[in-house]
């Protein structure tokens, strides 16, 4: 799967029950649980014991491979988040619906990649540490500046893209106002939002 070494392969199913009965979640995400997710296995595991030639990081032994069935692609994400917090481990998730495939993978937030085919994961890294942060840059599409750290590199475009989306809903709300006054006030803070923009 996903051109992992074969040495990392592994079926563990994850049953639903088990997780429910293990945590105490509320109804509600329960419910929104058995709504979006069919089935659930640890496909492989990424670690020494694995990989001998792959020593632990610092902060991470091992990295997991959760395969989830999903029962529609448009799945609520809250899902996946609550798989991520509930399971203490460093987790990527190939979510597969029909013959699509997405990766997910929760590092500050959660994060996606497009649908599409099986993609082939590569791993590099000189230790579990790196290999996992290669991991996140690969799925959320994250591009760490010179001088920035992972964290620091995915709050600064997290805030970059709220700022994007309010100057795009400022500039829908300005073409539809018909008050001349309103109209110049936002263009006016149009114009700030835009700055702040372009100095970040």
């Amino acid at each position: 799967m996903l051109g992992l070494p074969k040495s990392t392969e592994l079926s563990q199913p994850l049953p639903k029950t088990r997780i429910f009965a293990k945590f105490d979640l509320r109804s509600s995400q329960k419910d929104r649980f058995d709504e979006d997710i069919s089935r659930m296995a640890i496909v492989n595991v990424i670690s020494p014991r694995t990989i001998p030639a792959l020593p632990a990081g610092e902060t991470r032994e091992s990295i997991y491979v959760v395969e989830v069935i999903l029962k529609n692609q448009d799945y609520d994400p809250r899902s996946i988040q609550l798989l991520s917090k509930l399971i203490p481990q460093s987790i990527l998730f190939v979510l597969r619906y029909e013959a699509k495939t997405q990766l997910a993978i929760f590092h500050t937030k959660l994060m996606t990649s497009p649908w599409g085919l099986e993609p082939e994961v590569v791993l590099s890294g000189l230790d579990i540490d790196a290999v996992w942060e290669n991991l996140v840059k690969m799925v959320g599409d994250v591009e760490v500046e010179e001088g920035n750290t992972l964290e620091e590199q995915i709050h600064y475009d997290e805030a970059r893209a709220k700022l994007l989306k309010r100057i795009e809903d400022l500039e829908a709300k300005s073409r539809a106002e018909k008050q001349t006054r309103r109209r110049l006030e936002m263009f006016e803070e149009l114009q700030e939002l835009k700055r702040q923009y372009g100095e970040n």
